[in-house]
């Protein structure tokens, strides 16, 4: 609803894609939704951004993310 802030992709065709960014003097879709992670795998015919969960015990009210990058070991 609100798009995407940015997006790294894996070698592997992974998609790792960050939403729900605030900032003052932007206008926001979703003002009170905190941000999300996506997840697409762009080897599928249809490739659906799939929203991954957040373990708990992290302060998800307050996640607003801006940027994102893997690390692959």
């Amino acid at each position: 609803e609100s798009g995407s802030e940015d997006i790294d992709i894996l070698p592997n065709g992974l998609a790792f894609i960050s939403s729900g960014l605030k900032y003052p003097g932007m206008h926001s879709f979703a003002p009170d939704k905190p941000g999300e992670i996506f997840l697409m795998d762009l080897n599928e015919d249809n490739p659906r951004a799939v929203e991954l969960r957040i373990s708990r015990g992290f302060d998800l009210a307050s996640f607003n993310p801006h940027g994102i990058s893997t690390y692959v070991d």
